[in-house]
Parts: structure tokens; C-alpha cells; sequence
């Protein structure tokens, strides 16, 4: 076996790392969802539970479908990189330099060269929401509806913005709380726990109520379809006909452009939250 059949072998494996969870997510959710009667606005679809000291841990759609989107972006990026060369020889090598170098540039511009070390994070970031918001187009709860996905995210994210205000010192971070005076402490304690909770819910809350306004104008439109047009004779007055078209374009707008638009904005906070920490200095 030459190097070329190795190569292409490797590929084929990890296309199938990119694919296959999706896959496998698809098939779970078809052979578990239990039957409905017309369109349902639910939660994600809860698979077992693990009993914990405090309590259960709850592994649901979202869980499960969270981690198809980081293996599927891990043979993604293991696919873009494969087989690369100091001379761009394929397309997918030009892909990957183009990614990486936008991602440099937007961090660059945005926390400055100190902080080029957070771009592969952001990438992850913007990655790894955009992606997880997509997956409802292939029928499957996205993971960016879950509140608790969103908050695990933003939660890492204050956890480095707190690192690099304490890398000031400990006393600068504790004096801050009191300025410009004393009596603003309280406020200024609840300003540091709304970061992560304003970064949660403004991304979940987005995403979320796209998929309701979907799934209700979808569900008005089969109703509006079945009482305009119910009386054909046979099957023909079951298709729901006024379902044909406008949920796609609504689709297009909250699946994909609302989708990605959160993601450039959550990316766009950790930049901003993070660079702003610290002093300079620091």
C-alpha cells in the first residue's frame, strides 16, 4: 500500500468522523422520540440519568448532540490538515490557512497581539456554536436552546476573565469592588456575576426563541393550510401546502444567519471581556 492509498484511506476515516455522529444522533432521536400528535414545543428529549451525590446527571438530547458537533469539528479540523505542506497543494490546505488567518486577524484587532495565543479558543468558540446552532437543520435540538450548554460555556469564559484580573493582584481585584466608593459594592458584585449570566442567556435566549417562532408559524400554517384547502377530496387535502416554502426562508434566517450571528457575537464578548481584564502590564 503507497502513501497515496494511506492518504486516501485516512480521509475516507475521517469523513466519517465528521458524518457519523450526526448520524448516529438522527437515528437515536428516531428510535427514542416518543409519537406526537401534530407540531410540540418541547425541551430536549431527556435519555437516561446518572444518580450523583446532589443530584441526578441528566444526559439528554443536547448533551448527546454537543458531543457529535465536537468530534464531527475534530475530524473536521484533522481533515483540513491533513497531508499539509509548506506549499499549499490542495484546496482544503488554502481553507485551513484562510480560517486560521481571519481568526488571527479578528483576534489581533480585537485583544491585541499579547493575546494571539486565544485564537485557537476563539475559533473553538465560534466553531463550536455555530455548528451546534446548524444542527437543528438536520432535525436535531440544538445545543445552543439549552441554557445549560450555553452557561458551561460562559462560565469557562468568566473563569479567565477572573484569572487575568487577578493576575493584577489579589488586593487590586477585592479594591475594585468598592470603587468609586463603598456603598457600590453590592452593585458592583452583582455586575461580576451577570457577565457569565447575561453571556448565557443572551445566546440562548436567541436561538431558542428562533426555533419557537419556526415551529408556530410552521404549526399555524398547517392548521391555515388544513381549513383552506382540508376539503380536497383523499389524501390531497392532508398535504399541508401553505408549509411549502416560507418556514425554509424563516429557516434560512434563524437556523443559519441568526446561528452564526451568535456565535460571531459570544466570540466577539469572550474577546472583549477577556482583553479588558487585566492591565496592560499584565
Amino acid at each position: 500500500m503507497n502513501k497515496k492509498q494511506k492518504a486516501k484511506i485516512i480521509d475516507i476515516l475521517l469523513l466519517c468522523m465528521i458524518i457519523l455522529p450526526f448520524v448516529f444522533c438522527m437515528a437515536l432521536k428516531v428510535l427514542t422520540k416518543p409519537a406526537a400528535d401534530g407540531i410540540s414545543i418541547t425541551g430536549a428529549q431527556i435519555y437516561f440519568s446518572i444518580p450523583m451525590p446532589v443530584m441526578e446527571l441528566i444526559i439528554s438530547e443536547a448533551q448527546v448532540t454537543s458531543c457529535a458537533v465536537i468530534i464531527s469539528l475534530t475530524g473536521l479540523c484533522l481533515y483540513l490538515t491533513h497531508g499539509i505542506s509548506v506549499i499549499p497543494s490542495s484546496k482544503r490546505q488554502l481553507a485551513a490557512e484562510w480560517i486560521v488567518e481571519k481568526v488571527n486577524a479578528l483576534v489581533e484587532d480585537n485583544m491585541g497581539k499579547r493575546f494571539m495565543a486565544y485564537a485557537p479558543f476563539v475559533a473553538a468558540i465560534m466553531g463550536l456554536s455555530a455548528f451546534s446552532s446548524l444542527s437543528s437543520l438536520l432535525g436535531l435540538f440544538p445545543p445552543t436552546s439549552d441554557v445549560n450548554i450555553i452557561a458551561g460555556w460562559a462560565i469557562l469564559v468568566f473563569v479567565m476573565i477572573t484569572y487575568y484580573k487577578l493576575k493584577a493582584g489579589v488586593w487590586n481585584y477585592v479594591k475594585g469592588f468598592f470603587e468609586p466608593i463603598p456603598v457600590f459594592a453590592p452593585f458592583n458584585i452583582i455586575g461580576e456575576i451577570a457577565t457569565p449570566v447575561s453571556m448565557s442567556f443572551r445566546h440562548y435566549g436567541n436561538v431558542l426563541s428562533g426555533v419557537v417562532i419556526s415551529t408556530l408559524i410552521a404549526s399555524a400554517l398547517q392548521g391555515l393550510s388544513s381549513a383552506l384547502l382540508g376539503w380536497l377530496p383523499g389524501f390531497l387535502g392532508e398535504i399541508p401546502y401553505l408549509r411549502v416554502g416560507l418556514p425554509a426562508i424563516l429557516s434560512m434566517y434563524f437556523d443559519v444567519f441568526s446561528g452564526c450571528l451568535q456565535a460571531f457575537i459570544f466570540a466577539m464578548l469572550t474577546m472583549l471581556y477577556i482583553s479588558t481584564a487585566g492591565p496592560e502590564e499584565a
